[in-house]
Formats: structure tokens, sequence, C-alpha cells
């Protein structure tokens, strides 16, 4: 019997998945994490991490399977909080559960599992995981989940063959009202639980509260900059390579409060999020404001009215080598080469079509057509396929 770690979070995917291993014949242990005790900044009375933790309790009673709790606050402050605060102060907007899955789940998580004598360690994520054989060598994929309308493969887009090959995705052929059938019939307690809204496993914690607890308010301006603005005229341009016209393609527009007229106060750039249309509290243009950009240094917010103001829409953009992951590192690229795959740039994004093209310095995304808000600190993830290859930070 092979032993099998389950992070068990108080969730009904995770209470699935560990019922579905132990069917199939694994010996299965629960570990729940507790990632956040800082009460002061949970935003309600209630204490999250031990409702999860009592309901991630009495699922591992339920399915008659050793439960512990392990704390790895620590870690997840120093690895994923603070990293956050750093990106959000450089203006930057980082993606925590994407980080989550790469440093504490499939890291200091899996090295505890190990410990425990584990062969493998799984979660309640919906992707799946294939195997094939090249070169005498076994190598694992990432597969989008069957669900289309839950699949999780992007948050785990940072994985690494090491980090694969001890992992198991227990649901990934499932839909989620299959998983809460399951659930419901075996009366487990978390059937109708509520996916969990907040940071990943600190709980009940809104994000933008959390940031203004950490980041002070610092009052500034919103500028609204008109679509016909002469930075958005584009000359023709004779490039002389295609990394040229790449790098055109890719830039970020530097916006001066002349771009633009002053139409409101905000209380910290590094609140806000290129795309972000709530919280600017500007009323009275024909169309809804949206951020195009901020600037954490002048503290100034720059808006563009509509969905399809220029500031909004880019046809590529670049990830840096030190930020480039490849989780099939034998489709890697080499300089000078391209590839044709399909990316996204968030979670839930339909998968757009785009062409890979590897220079010296990193990799360039050009998308077939515009995107908008394609957000710095962001994670772009690419297929072909259902199976995830690679994904980078936006640079």
């Amino acid at each position: 019997m092979k032993r099998v770690v389950v992070g068990l979070s108080g969730g009904v995917d995770s209470s699935v998945a560990a019922y579905l291993l132990k069917e199939q014949g694994y010996e299965v242990i629960g570990l729940f994490m507790k990632n956040w005790h800082d009460d002061s900044v949970t935003i309600s009375n209630e204490c999250p991490w031990l409702d999860d933790s009592n309901d991630a309790m009495l699922v591992a009673d339920k399915l008659g399977i050793p439960f512990q709790t392990v704390d790895l606050s620590e870690q997840y402050k120093a690895r994923i909080v603070d990293y956050m605060f750093n990106e959000y102060q450089k203006g930057r907007t980082p993606n925590p559960d994407v980080l989550c899955n790469r440093e504490i789940k499939f890291d200091v998580f899996m090295d505890i599992a190990l410990s425990l004598g584990a062969d493998y360690v799984a979660t309640g994520h919906y992707c799946r995981k294939g195997t094939l054989h090249k070169n005498g060598e076994e190598i694992y994929q990432l597969l989008a989940g069957v669900d289309g309308n839950k699949d999780q493969s992007y948050f785990l887009c940072q994985l690494s063959q090491a980090q694969l090959s001890k992992a198991l995705f227990p649901i990934g052929e499932l839909t989620k009202p299959e998983v809460r059938e399951i659930a419901s019939k075996l009366d487990l307690v978390t059937a109708e639980k509520k996916d969990s809204q907040g940071l990943c496993f600190i709980g009940k914690v809104k994000l933008p509260d959390f940031l203004q607890q950490q980041l002070k308010p610092k009052e500034g301006v919103i500028v609204e900059v008109s679509d016909d603005e002469p930075i958005y005229k584009v000359e023709n341009h004779n490039f002389n390579s295609k990394e040229e016209e790449l790098s055109f393609l890719s830039r970020k527009l530097n916006y001066t409060i002349q771009n633009g007229k002053v139409v409101g106060k905000h209380q910290g750039a590094h609140y806000f999020t290129k795309g972000q249309r709530k919280g600017l509290a500007v009323g009275g243009t024909p169309e809804p404001l949206f951020v195009i950009d901020t600037n954490v240094e002048d503290n100034i917010i720059y808006t563009g009215q509509g969905k399809n103001h220029p500031g909004l829409l880019k046809k590529a953009l670049f990830i840096t080598n030190d930020e480039l992951h490849w989780i099939r590192e034998d489709l890697a690229l080499k300089v000078n080469q391209t590839m044709e795959v399909y990316a996204r740039i968030r979670y839930r994004q339909p998968l757009q079509k785009a062409t890979l093209h590897k220079v010296a310095t990193g990799l360039y995304i050009e998308f077939e057509t515009l995107q908008s808000a394609i957000t710095e600190g962001q994670f772009a993830a690419w297929y072909i396929n259902d199976e995830l290859i690679g994904s980078g930070v936006i640079s």
C-alpha cells in the first residue's frame, strides 16, 4: 500500500479527494495546514481556520483516516505574505495562490509529508497528471481538469517535474457537481460548504482590507486619460527585427498628469490594479472608468473610459529569463525559436491563440488578438491542447 498525505483544507474538494484515494487502496493521512493566525487581519469575529480545521477533522474521522494539523504560518508569512506586500509596494499585482502552491503546498508541506513516509501528496485541485516516456525518461504532464468551468491547472503553473512526480489530483476527472454528490452520499460535513474566497488558506480575509492594514493609506489623485491622447498614436514603424517589434508591442506606456485631467482622489495607488473598475468612486462619465495604470512612486492612478480604452489593450507581453518556468523542460525553447500555443494571463480567462518567441533576455508572448489589462506581477501560462507546459511572471 502506497502512503498518501492529503492536504485536507476543510473544503469539499479535498474531502472527496481523500475518500477517492482510500477507495483506490492507498493508505491515506489527512493533514491540515494552518497558515495564518494573526487575528488582527481576519475581518470577522469568526476564526476561519479553526472552523476549517474542525471540518477537516470531522471528515478524517468519518473516513477513518489519521489526521493532524501542521503550523506553517512562519513559512507562509515569509514566502507568501511578505512577497505580496513587496510586490504591491512596487506597483505589481502578485498571485498568492500560484505562489502558495509552489512554495507551501508542494514544497514545505510536501517535505513534511515525505518525512512522514509518504509516497505522494494529494490535493483537491481540478486538474490531472499525465505520464509519458521520452528518451528513456519518465516525464510528467500537468493537464487541465475535465470540468472546464473549474479547471485549476493555472494555479499549479509553477510546479516542477520533481514536484509533479510526487503529486496526485484525485478529483481531476470529475466535475464540481459530481464531487458534491459524492460528499452528500457520504454525508460529509463539507458537502454543501461554499468554496473559500479568501487568500489561499488564510480564510475569510478580503485582500484590500488585508493590504490596508499593512500598507498605509496615502491620498493621491485619479487622472482620466482620453482615448485620443497622442500617447496612443502609433506612426507607421519600420522595425529592423521581429524582436524590435515585440519590444514595441509589449512596451509600458509612461503616463504623466499632463496626459489627462484629475477627476478624483484615492487612498493609495498600491491598492489598485490594472483593469480594476470598482472602488474608484468617480461618477458622471458616459462609460465606466477602468484603471489603465498605477504609479506607486508618484501615487497616481491613471484611468480610461470603457473596456476598449487603448490604455487597457496590448498584443504582447514579456517574461525575463529569471521569471521563466517550463514544466515541460524537454519542450523549452532555445533563442530564436518560436512555438504556437494557447495562453492565458489570468485564472478563468478563456485560452487565447498566441506565439512564443524566445530571445536572449527572455520570452515574448505575442497574441493573435488584443488582450485586456495585461498586468505586471501576474502569471502567464501556456498550453498545448489541454497540457500546461510553461509559465512566467509578466514583467
